[in-house]
C-alpha cells in the first residue's frame, strides 16, 4: 500500500502545473453546472427571459418595424435575441462569484491545493457551457417563430462560435464585477446598468440610423453591435448585409472577434489581480 502510494505521489510529481490548472479548472466547472443540475429553475428563469422577448418583438412589435431589404423582422430581430441572452447570460458570472465570496467558499478553495487560477477559469467555462445550451434553445426557439438562417448551417454554426466567444469575454468582465460586489444582490444590482445600454443602445432590435444623431455614435462603436452584425450578416444573405451595414461579412466578423479579444485581454488580468486581493 505505501509503495502504491509513493508511486502515485511521484507520478503526480512529475505532472507540469499546466495539468494540475486545467484538471482544477475542470473540477471548478463541474461543480458549477451541478448546482444547474440541482437546481433547474436557475437555467428555466435564465431561458424565460429572452424567449419572452422573441414573443414581444416578433407577434406585438414586428407588425410596425420594417427593416428595408429584409423581408421578414423575426430574421433581423434573432441574431439580436442571441446577443441579448449571451449579455445578459453573464450576469451569473457576477452572482455566482458574488455569492462564493459571501460564503466563505473562495476562501475553503484557498486552503486546498489547487490552482489559484482555477476558481475564476472554472466559473467562467461553466458559463461558457451554460450558454452553448441557452443560444441552442432559442436558435431552435427562432425557428418555432418564422428565422431562417439564408446562408446554410456552416455559417450559422460560425455564429454560435462568435456569440460564444462574446459571451466568454463578457463573463471575464461581470466577475470582476462579482468579486467587488459584497453579495448576489449587489453584483446583479451593479451588472444590469454595465449591460443594458451595450444591449438596447445597439443594432439588437433596431438600426443604429433610426437613433437620435447622439447615440448613434455609442451605438455604431460598442461591442454588442459588433457582435449582432457579424451574426446577422452570417444568417442573413450578402446582398441584405450590404445594403444593412455596408461591409463585408469577413470584416464584420474580424470586427467582432476583435472586440471579444480585446475585452479578454483587457478583462482577464484586471479579474485575477482583484482575486488576488480578495481571496
Amino acid at each position: 500500500m505505501t509503495t502504491m502510494t509513493t508511486k502515485t505521489t511521484k507520478t503526480a510529481e512529475r505532472r507540469p502545473p499546466a495539468y494540475w490548472a486545467v484538471r482544477d479548472t475542470g473540477t471548478v466547472a463541474w461543480r458549477n453546472l451541478v448546482v444547474l443540475r440541482r437546481v433547474p429553475q436557475m437555467l428555466v428563469f435564465a431561458t424565460i427571459q429572452p424567449i419572452l422577448f422573441v414573443l414581444l418583438f416578433t407577434y406585438v412589435f414586428g407588425g410596425e418595424i420594417s427593416i428595408p431589404g429584409v423581408p421578414k423582422y423575426v430574421d433581423y430581430l434573432m441574431p439580436g435575441i442571441f446577443a441579448q441572452t449571451v449579455a445578459f447570460g453573464a450576469i451569473n458570472t457576477a452572482l455566482g462569484l458574488a455569492e462564493d465570496l459571501n460564503k466563505g467558499l473562495i476562501e475553503r478553495f484557498r486552503s486546498l491545493p489547487m490552482a489559484r487560477s482555477a476558481v475564476l477559469a472554472g466559473r467562467t467555462l461553466a458559463d461558457l457551457v451554460r450558454n452553448i445550451f441557452v443560444v441552442t434553445l432559442m436558435v431552435v426557439m427562432g425557428f418555432l417563430v418564422g428565422f431562417r438562417p439564408h446562408n446554410g448551417v456552416l455559417p450559422l454554426l460560425g455564429a454560435i462560435v462568435l456569440l460564444l466567444v462574446f459571451g466568454l469575454a463578457l463573463s471575464w468582465v461581470l466577475a470582476l464585477v462579482g468579486l467587488m460586489a459584497p453579495n448576489a444582490e449587489a453584483a446583479q444590482a451593479a451588472a444590469f446598468p454595465l449591460l443594458f445600454p451595450l444591449v438596447f443602445a445597439s443594432s439588437s432590435f433596431v438600426r443604429v440610423q433610426q437613433m437620435p444623431g447622439w447615440m448613434q455614435a455609442f451605438a455604431k462603436n460598442q461591442p454588442v453591435t459588433a457582435i449582432v452584425n457579424a451574426v446577422r450578416a452570417l444568417t442573413l444573405d450578402g446582398a441584405a448585409t450590404q445594403r444593412l451595414i455596408g461591409k463585408s461579412t469577413t470584416e464584420l466578423v474580424l470586427t467582432s472577434l476583435a472586440w471579444s479579444l480585446a475585452v479578454l485581454a483587457v478583462a482577464v488580468p484586471v479579474a485575477v489581480r482583484r482575486y488576488r486581493r480578495v481571496a
